[in-house]
């Protein structure tokens, strides 16, 4: 007979959304891989006890708060008692060994760090936007690897996706509450149904609470909600409409109406290729220039840099052509977009070349115009904004700040011949952003305290600035290698170095600048 079911493939886990609400999760140790499992307790409103005798400064931060429960001592079998969860982070596996043979006899389940033949089940590189949770698992196999493929993912999210969820679910508790007979609940969920699949997430986004009125109104009166029209409130924003049945995806349900330019059009005969050369500022499309929408919106073809965020590529309707951009390979990558641009530009077509924040600041700019002038073009040149000063700006560091930071010092960290820059000596009022050099941290925290830099000065390593995913990790200069070595590193970033990075407290930016998996200490905490 043949087979008519899917067979499992063996070798994977069992992925699940722990419920950890309330429940006692005992943590052995006290260093950066224990305050890292702290966090993502905490996240999970765990009750947390951590056992060692000495505590990293992150997790003595948290208990002098009164975040955790902390035994100072050693671990004790009696420890066990009141564990629902046991996380073992010493660097003694033989005690790991033990104390996870105790887990075992009394049914406690247990995660062992760096020791996989010991543990019950693994930690997950994970991305959180409100209550959207994505956890990729490579089984312990690579996990710096499931942390690429964790960006990966969280960038292709529409941006709002988290709060999207967080008004659906505001919406979902109102018409359970005005229709919550049983025998409805089909109902109820073939509606919401129907509406998460046919509205972009772009627009659910926008709801407000006169929406959601008029969306259970709409419910209450059985209308489709493929055809409900929504206009919001807000002068600022669009009009929502989903998508009209008119327009089919090949599934043959509605799919959304979405602008495009038709591009590519051939050009009269003689006519000259434009070249605009353009930044693309710090990742967020809203914070372009009128002026840089206007010519990506104008282009026949661009030529973008590798890391230019989905958002901005995603407001051109013409052919992309990205630089494969690699250690090693620049040059070439470089030679083969000149090559490309020329090309184009022969055939009279409006080039656009789209590069990463500003393309004079480190952006090779003047190199690239200076080629195209040697060929008979001259570019129109669109600034974008820096990421050395708008990327602070963005995750809350002012990077002056009157009585703190007179000065900005803004440093590559690869000059021609990819080494690192000459830094000057220590001076308390200056700022010192470093560019493209994260992956060099060890090396430039080691360069900056040979040029008198103090080892508590506050250090923050600002990532994907302008980004829905962007991240600032915190620490001080002793700190702050340890603290992304924990972390791990998401790409493109900088490090902010100087008094200006703790100039604004937690209360004032958490909620405006800062998301959930911000880490590391301010100074006056």
């Amino acid at each position: 007979m043949a087979e008519t079911f899917r067979q499992p493939l063996g070798g994977g886990s069992l992925i699940v959304a722990w419920q950890a609400k309330a429940r006692r999760i005992l943590i052995v140790g006290g260093g950066a891989v224990a305050a890292g499992r702290a966090f993502n307790a905490l996240e999970a409103d765990a009750h947390v006890t951590v056992v060692a005798p000495e505590l990293c400064p992150e997790l003595a931060h948290r208990a002098a708060a009164g975040r955790i429960e902390w035994q100072e001592r050693k671990f004790e079998d009696a420890d066990l008692d009141a564990a629902d969860m046991v996380l073992t982070a010493i660097s003694d596996a033989q005690e790991s060994r033990r104390i996870a043979g105790l887990c075992r006899q009394r049914r406690i389940p247990v995660n062992a760090a760096d020791i996989n033949d010991l543990c019950d089940f693994w930690f997950m590189s994970t991305h959180r936007d409100h209550s959207v949770q994505i956890a990729v698992s490579t089984n312990s196999k690579a996990p710096r690897l499931a942390n690429r493929i964790r960006q990966q993912i969280a960038a292709a999210l529409p941006r709002g996706t988290g709060l999207a969820v967080e008004q659906i679910g505001r919406l979902r508790k109102r018409i359970r509450e005005a229709d919550p007979a049983p025998e409805n609940s089909k109902r109820r969920m073939t509606w919401l149904t129907q509406l998460c699949d046919y509205w972009p997430v772009e627009q659910l986004v926008t709801l407000d609470s006169d929406n959601i009125d008029s969306l259970l109104d709409a419910y209450v009166q059985n209308h489709d909600p493929q055809h409900v029209s929504i206009t919001s409130s807000a002068a600022s924003r669009p009009t929502l409409r989903p998508p009209s049945s008119s327009s089919e995806s090949s599934s043959g349900m509605p799919s959304p109406v979405l602008p495009i330019r038709a591009n590519g059009i051939a050009h009269p005969a003689g006519r000259r290729g434009r070249l605009v050369l353009v930044g693309a500022g710090v990742g967020d499309p809203e914070l372009l220039t009128m002026r840089a929408h206007k010519a990506l919106k104008d282009a026949d073809i661009v030529l973008a840099d590798k890391l230019i965020p989905e958002p901005v590529l995603g407001i051109v309707g013409c052919e992309i052509y990205t630089a494969r951009k690699f250690p090693g390979a620049a040059n070439e990558a470089q030679d083969d977009l000149y090559q490309r641009a020329l090309e184009e530009l022969g055939r009279g077509r409006c080039v656009v070349r789209l590069k990463q924040g500003d393309p004079f600041v480190y952006g090779r700019g003047a190199e690239e115009i200076l080629f195209f002038r040697a060929h008979g073009y001259e570019a129109e040149v669109v600034p974008g904004l820096t990421s050395a000063i708008n990327g602070p700006g963005l995750c809350g560091i002012p990077v002056t700040h009157r009585g703190v930071a007179d000065q900005v010092l803004v440093l590559s960290g690869a000059n021609r011949n990819g080494d690192l820059p000459a830094v000057p000596p220590f001076v308390a009022t200056r700022t010192l952003v470093i560019l493209m050099a994260v992956k060099r941290l060890e090396r430039v925290v080691a360069l900056l305290r040979q040029s008198d830099h103090p080892a508590e000065l506050p250090v923050a390593i600002v990532e994907r600035a302008g980004c829905a995913d962007q991240r600032t990790v915190r620490g001080t200069l002793a700190t702050i290698a340890g603290v992304v070595e924990r972390a791990g590193h998401n790409a493109p970033g900088l490090i902010v170095a100087g008094h200006a990075v703790n100039v604004l407290s937690d209360a004032a930016i958490q909620d405006q600048y800062l998301d959930p998996s911000t880490l590391g200490l301010h100074s006056a905490e």
